[in-house]
């Protein structure tokens, strides 16, 4: 099964952590060399890498940190510190799950590497799963609705549908500010050979009145464990609108974190720059102030049904 490039984007080659850097596409297909963990947690910050692709590289950080390190005796304190270091770099993903496990490990001792690579191989066939399940979901001619970019599942949800000679078509929205539904999965979508109409962010209403949406599919970047779930802003008021037309609204979710409700996930609101200009053109008359929540929360009664990683501690 060829896998979007967006599915596995980090490499870990000869000690050294390869991103692909989301930032540059469609336009160029790029990875950026890191060579210690500073380096990649400010590829996080910058959102070089987004969602799968940060879970990934957390763990080749502690994978790299662990060969750097010469003495292998003293090594909890240096994971201790790249843990904190991960943890402070976006607040709305649930980062400290993915640190304390590995910290976990540590602690007690266990083969951290054999650990390493086994849970992200145990990682890419969940996410083949959950793809799977996904795909029975889906009827003949359905035209579904996403949001954002769900790290290259979009175009596997699709190859399987396709194998059981469902044909499917896509509307995605752009994705303001930073266009990741422009740029990355209508670009995914387009190279695996489907049907893809990209509409501005506000167009969903008119779209969904017009009878040409079936099903919204979107991913979530955190699971609280009532059911709500964050994730890129203007996934809620999608959700609002499928349950207004009386449309399936389905998650593909992240293992659930410790937070009781949405109400207690941290939203990440990041610099006004990133609202205001692109790619260095000012979009806004100069002194115009901007806010950019990164994340809105979904409440648990517009989710139509989750669909989960199955991954625990």
């Amino acid at each position: 099964m060829k896998l979007s490039p967006l599915f596995w984007p980090i490499k870990f080659k000869n000690n050294l952590i390869y991103i692909l850097d989301e930032t540059l596409l469609p336009q160029k297909v790029s990875y950026i060399k890191v060579k210690d963990y500073q380096g990649a947690c400010r590829a996080i910050k910058e959102m070089k890498t987004r969602a799968v692709g940060q879970v990934i590289l957390v763990f080749y950080i502690f994978l790299m940190v662990i060969r750097q390190k010469k003495a292998k005796k003293d090594l909890l304190p240096t994971l201790k510190k790249v843990a904190k270091a991960i943890n402070a770099t976006r607040p709305t993903l649930s980062f400290k799950f993915l640190t304390d496990m590995v910290l976990g490990w540590a602690q007690s001792g266990a083969p951290l590497e054999k650990f390493i690579f086994s849970f992200l191989e145990i990682l890419k066939n969940k996410r083949i799963q959950q793809a799977e399940d996904v795909a029975k979901l889906i009827d003949n001619q359905d035209v579904i609705l996403t949001h954002c970019n769900i790290s290259g599942l979009m175009p596997l949800i699709g190859d399987l549908c396709r194998k059981h000679n469902k044909k499917i078509t896509f509307f995605v929205t752009e994705t303001r500010p930073y266009l990741q539904g422009a740029r990355l999965t209508a670009w995914e979508l387009k190279r695996a050979g489907f049907d893809v109409t990209v509409i501005t962010d506000s167009m969903v209403a008119q779209v969904m009145s017009e009878g040409k949406i079936n099903k919204v599919i979107v991913g979530a970047d955190h699971l609280a464990r009532n059911g709500d779930i964050a994730n890129k802003i203007g996934t809620y008021q999608i959700a609002l609108l499928a349950k207004h037309f009386h449309l399936p609204f389905y998650v593909l979710c992240p293992p659930v974190s410790g937070a009781r409700t949405g109400g207690d996930i941290k939203i990440e609101i990041r610099p006004d720059k990133e609202l205001l200009e692109y790619r260095g053109m000012r979009l806004a008359a100069k002194g115009v102030k901007g806010y950019y929540p990164a994340f809105d929360v979904t409440p648990n009664n517009l989710i139509t049904k989750h669909i989960y990683l199955g991954i625990n501690k």
